[in-house]
């Protein structure tokens, strides 16, 4: 049979291809399908990026699981994971200011293909030069934590040196940013976390540290500038008695209610974070400088995916989860 004139061409010219892990349904952990795909290619501002490793956090199984469909509007099958570290492998038009070789860290927006890859293209305004002070595996667990840290106590919140922040969850991979930016800033910082945690918060930085098992927060903390909070539900609940007048509530689980905001003279804001290489640029200064740290719990393999979620899932988490990708 003869060959067509397409496949002549695939002949000459194959589609180059690379691993990735993608859904193609939302549920469980069993739908992360570890497979070849085609590789992107980078239009004009874009940048194609070799992804030496990728982040985990709970807005990747979140999202797998259909959870946040409105917030993440990106069609399937897809590629989940929304922070990396990794190589610029090569530059569309109008790049200035990265060329191939460059390493480089960042998360990209939310409606393109995710860094659970081996490639991944992204805006150029969307990644900035990784810390040199990291290995690409501690660089990775950095841009989604710190660039919401940052936009909820900073841009958001307006966090000032001397006022007395809250944060809960604060051992957690956007707790623990948060606690050492927080701190870098001048603030009073209160940390809620498990006891086991509490030596490791002080590392961080925590000016005092409570125990959410054996006491009532709120029975121990008040007249608080900014609340941060990562957990949602009854703890933000609660948390509005411990707000000043005029405090900020800040949430980057649930928008906080506007009648509570308005019943204790507060305000309120939720945060999802979005990206923004001038700000993770100075993020990038800290870490150098050694003013923030990236701490990583557990390295796993690109094709263990659905292990990293699973683990993510369990909100017990110190630092980061960290997907490898040789």
């Amino acid at each position: 049979m003869q060959a067509t004139r397409s496949e002549e061409l695939r002949a000459r010219c194959p589609v180059k291809t690379m691993n990735a892990v993608r859904i193609h349904e939302y549920g469980g952990p069993e739908v992360l399908r570890y497979e070849e795909v085609s590789r992107p290619k980078p239009g004009p501002g874009e940048v194609l990026i070799r992804v030496r490793a990728a982040g985990v956090n709970p807005l990747d199984w979140k999202f797998r699981n259909g959870y946040v469909k409105d917030l993440v509007p990106l069609p399937l099958p897809a590629i989940p994971g929304w922070e990396f570290s990794g190589v610029v492998e090569a530059t569309g038009d109008f790049v200035d200011g990265l060329r191939p070789g460059d390493e480089v860290f960042g998360n990209p927006d939310f409606g393109r293909g995710g860094a659970y890859a081996e490639y991944i293209v992204v805006q150029d305004s969307e990644v900035t030069f990784k810390p040199k002070a990291l290995d690409h595996i501690h660089a990775a667990a950095v841009p989604m934590g710190a660039l919401t840290a940052w936009q909820s106590l900073f841009e958001v919140a307006g966090l000032c040196a001397g006022q007395k922040v809250l944060i809960h969850g604060a051992a957690g991979g956007v707790g623990s940013f948060a606690v050492q930016l927080a701190k870098w800033r001048g603030a009073y910082v209160i940390g809620t976390a498990s006891q086991s945690n509490h030596h490791f918060l002080v590392e961080l930085g925590a000016d005092q540290t409570i125990d959410y098992h054996a006491i009532p927060f709120e029975d121990k903390v008040g007249g608080v500038d900014v609340v941060l909070d990562t957990v949602g539900g009854h703890t933000q609940q609660r948390s509005w008695k411990v707000l000043k007048p005029g405090g900020f509530m800040v949430s980057v689980v649930a928008s906080p209610s506007a009648g509570e905001a308005l019943a204790h003279g507060a305000q309120k804001a939720f945060v999802f974070v979005q990206p923004n290489a001038v700000a993770l640029h100075e993020i990038a200064k800290l870490v150098n400088s050694g003013k923030i740290r990236s701490f990583v719990q557990t390295v796993l393999p690109l094709c263990h995916a659905s292990v990293a979620q699973e683990l993510s899932q369990t909100h017990h988490a110190r630092g980061k989860i960290v997907l490898r990708v040789d």
